[in-house]
């Protein structure tokens, strides 16, 4: 125990392992929920919910384990929610690319994060792209997962009238979408620790009781076969051979880059880590990320980015990597039950996606409104995801506008050569895309 302390400097820290055990539960509390929605999201692509499942706790495990072990961070990684509907809706859905496809591109993308963390270039794309933009792409991705849950829970629905519109209210399922919202969002108002999980738990119970839900004949079993899933990627690596899947590849990379380094900065503000405005470790803690995402991508689950629901654990006290280690243990534990995956239907899934939708949204304040050259891109950018039902889309529409607007507006020195070559790039991708 004492070696144990020492190696995660909990007296420097003033933390305990007591509250170091606390806080990994709590934060695994807070995110259990992504081994029930990632093989939701996942298996509409057509990837098997068991071996995704499998693959989603192994993976987590490994990005906890040396989260905590290697950067010595009270930071969980697990697979991306926004990241894993781009793979499904905007990748398989909408461009029609298999899965097996899709699964090679993210694993060539963390390839090329784990070398520019290697090389530590990632000073360098992270300049590229303004604060603005990567703020709207985040608050964008939040509106597009939020639409998904909607659309999902039988909220929202097609409408020959008005392309969209509100659904029925005479449908069971959708009423018990209703209910786990209302529960989620007064647990999460109350700032309840894991409180979308224990709304999940609740509106799963209500549908077993009411019948709206299938009772499963176990509930702990052996771990799901990875054998649909495990290696494909490695085996189609060669189908990445066009401009449309490299931009796919870029846009995996962008937004697990971007979206682990924000909230890997936001994390380590709330902890206190930060030292003159950089984060010790980052590196290291990228490389776990990194590592994660490119052996998720061979066991068979979407890119692993940092959870924001980390800062539940840091909340209770979490200071160190040995929070970071339990959650991961407890990632280990969760495979043996797999058959709550029949329990975990859409509609309770839905008000997860709501509400990490909401969360994901609060970047729209710091985004500089007052700057129309700025504020129009921003915009296009979130509005489009969800309106085109694609993130890559939603990206293109917001970078094609900002080195318009910033050109016309005599800003073009401002702009980095960098987003010139995604200008052209995406201009591209949307002629492929239509022709």
């Amino acid at each position: 125990m004492n070696k144990i302390a020492a190696y995660f400097n909990f007296s420097e820290l003033k933390t305990s392992m007591r509250t170091e055990v606390l806080a990994g539960l709590t934060t695994f509390v807070s995110m259990a929920y992504i081994l029930f929605v990632n093989p939701s999201v996942l298996g509409a692509s057509g990837m098997d919910k068991g071996a995704v499942f499998t693959a989603t706790a192994l993976a987590s495990a490994l990005g906890c384990l040396m989260m905590g072990l290697l950067a010595k961070y009270p930071i969980a990684i697990a697979p991306g929610l926004g990241v894993n509907a781009f793979f499904t809706y905007s990748v398989v859905i909408g461009m029609g690319i298999k899965w097996q496809t899709a699964l090679a591109g993210v694993f060539v993308a963390g390839l090329i994060f784990m070398l520019i963390t290697v090389f530590k270039l990632r000073e360098l794309i992270i300049d590229a792209i303004p604060r603005d933009m990567k703020l709207a792409i985040s608050a964008g991705i939040g509106f597009f997962i939020a639409f998904i849950g909607l659309h999902g829970g039988g909220l929202i629905v097609a409408n020959k009238s008005t392309v969209v519109g509100l659904g029925s209210l005479t449908v069971g399922t959708t009423w018990l979408t209703i209910f786990g919202l209302i529960v989620t969002l007064v647990l999460m108002s109350r700032k309840v620790p894991g409180g979308i999980f224990i709304g999940m738990v609740l509106t799963s119970i209500l549908g077993l009781v009411t019948g709206l839900i299938k009772m499963p004949s176990t509930i702990v079993s052996a771990a799901p076969s990875l054998k649909p899933t495990f290696g494909v990627a490695l085996g189609h690596i060669g189908d990445i051979n066009s401009l449309q899947l490299i931009i796919v590849v870029l846009t995996f990379l962008l937004v697990t880059f971007f979206d682990t380094a924000g909230t890997l900065v936001g994390l380590a503000e709330q902890a206190g880590f930060m030292k003159n405005n950089k984060m010790p470790r980052v590196g290291k803690a990228l490389m776990a990320d990194s590592t994660s995402m490119l052996v998720g991508s061979v066991l068979g689950t979407s890119p692993t980015s940092a959870y924001v629901e980390s800062s539940a654990g840091i909340a209770v006290g979490g200071r160190s990597g040995m929070s970071a280690v339990v959650t991961g243990i407890l990632f280990l534990l969760g495979l043996f039950f797999s058959p709550l995956l029949n329990v975990v239907t859409s509609q309770v899934t839905a008000p997860a996606l709501i509400i990490v939708g909401v969360l994901m949204a609060e970047s729209l304040k710091q985004i500089n409104w007052e700057r129309f050259e700025i504020a129009v891109p921003a915009f296009l950018t979130v509005i489009g995801m969800p309106l085109t039902y694609s993130i890559s889309d939603g990206i293109a529409l917001g970078f094609i506008t900002y080195v318009i607007t910033m050109v016309a507006t005599k800003h073009a020195k401002q702009v980095h050569p960098l987003m010139y070559v995604l200008f052209v790039i995406f201009i591209i991708y949307l002629w492929i895309l239509n022709v």
